[in-house]
């Protein structure tokens, strides 16, 4: 640099983009990378249902066996039976 005064503004500029980039990156970015995270595993869960139950009924399995075997992947709460 041939203008040591240019060094400050230079810096101050440097600093405050560093800053607005983990402001950013925290409170929009991480959030969002949390919530598609969720999702995903929410969506690879369903198909993953959805895999087995096909396979199951190609297979001529049981209706209320197949039930019991989807009901594996939901937590207790969301386990609904349509043979009680």
């Amino acid at each position: 640099m041939e203008d040591p005064s240019t060094i400050g503004p230079a810096m101050a500029v440097a600093l405050l983009t560093t800053f607005y980039g983990a402001v950013g990156a925290n409170l929009i970015c991480l959030p969002m990378a949390g919530k598609l995270r969720t999702r995903s595993k929410e969506e690879t869960l369903v198909k993953e249902m959805i895999i087995v139950g096909i396979i199951s009924l190609a297979n001529g399995e049981n209706p209320r066996l197949l039930e019991q075997k989807l009901h594996a992947f939901l937590p207790p709460s969301k386990r609904v039976s349509r043979f009680e």
